[in-house]
């Protein structure tokens, strides 16, 4: 598998990532005081309220820090984010960090960062590249664990099943880690049970609007579908609405299954609309931090780094929701 994941970065990378004298970032001659740091992070956009969150909690984390953040928003385009990390490098920032809109095609601009001395760090999605040279530290979940975590669940919940079930997978942006790691996931763990079919999978794009269009046209060519899996809560959402419009009952005519797990789509899962949520934490601020500070002091970080996640049942999303964070 070509996905950049495991090896542990050596000191040797690391020197050459942030030792460059004549770039913007941490010299050779020790670490620069925090509020002398300058990160630039290009964020995916805000097509969810999981990203919304995601942004949020790095702003708040960098600010509570004292580390000065460039942000830009690449509104789900590829060519916006290559444009801002190209201009971090030309600012001679000190790190970079981003979300990958999709998985492949960074090898260029990666390498342009690697030649001005300046470490990346990715964070949330991780990219398809040969060379793990590119980047130093990789901070997010588990996507194909996710997915392994909804096909369980569906797994469980039609044991007993003798007759097929239908299924319809909203799929995230095409081409996006989370997209074809949840899909992986949930595939290898629904075929041990040949009754599971996933009839019709389609991106929405990871977009409440877009789960809403592309289950309202599914569902007028698979009216008796059974499930709906969502790779997050926005597209449940969508999908919530469609069903409704449609004169049937969310969660019970048609069970949903999401990952995410932001406010409002507990919310859902504690109504009975939803089914069951994988979590997907958006909390990644405090994290982020300390690979930067890490990276100054001349530290090497985990090359991975998994957010600890879990998922909820109706009872435990009633139970969680007023104290949850997003």
């Amino acid at each position: 598998m070509k996905k950049l994941i495991g090896i542990a970065a050596t000191g040797a990378m690391l020197l050459a990532l942030t030792g460059c004298a004549t770039s913007g970032n941490a010299a050779s001659d020790g670490p620069k005081p925090l509020d002398e740091l300058v990160v630039g992070f290009a964020q995916v956009g805000a097509e969810s309220g999981w990203r919304t969150a995601n942004t949020k909690d790095i702003q708040a984390s960098f600010e509570e820090a004292g580390i000065e953040l460039k942000f830009s928003d690449a509104q789900q385009k590829q060519e916006n984010q290559i444009k801002a990390i190209r201009s971090y490098i030309q600012q001679q920032v000190d790190v970079i960090a981003f979300s990958p809109v999709v998985e492949t095609g960074w090898d260029a601009v990666l390498n342009e960062a690697k030649a001005a001395g300046i470490p990346v760090v990715l964070t949330d999605r991780a990219v398809d590249s040969q060379d793990d040279s590119l980047y130093v530290s990789f901070l997010g979940s588990d996507f194909v664990a996710e997915g392994e975590k909804a096909g369980q669940w569906v797994l469980d919940e039609y044991a007993d099943s003798s007759e097929s079930v239908k299924i319809i997978q909203l799929e995230g942006t095409t081409g996006a880690a989370p997209a074809i790691d949840r899909a992986e996931g949930f595939a290898e763990v629904i075929a041990e049970n040949p009754n599971l079919e996933v009839v019709a999978s389609q991106t929405g794009d990871f977009t409440r609007a877009g789960g809403k269009q592309v289950t309202e046209a599914l569902l007028k060519s698979n009216p008796d579908v059974d499930l709906i899996y969502a790779h997050n809560d926005d597209m449940g959402l969508g999908a919530i609405e469609a069903i409704e419009a449609a004169g049937m009952e969310p969660g019970v005519d048609i069970k949903i299954v999401t990952v995410d797990a932001v406010k409002d789509g507990m919310q859902a899962l504690a109504d009975g609309k939803i089914n069951f949520i994988v979590e997907c934490s958006p909390l990644l601020g405090k994290q982020l931090v300390d690979i930067v500070k890490q990276i100054n002091d001349g530290e090497a970080p985990e090359k991975r780094i998994i957010t600890e996640e879990t998922t909820f049942t109706q009872e435990e999303a009633i139970e969680a929701l007023p104290t949850r964070q997003y």
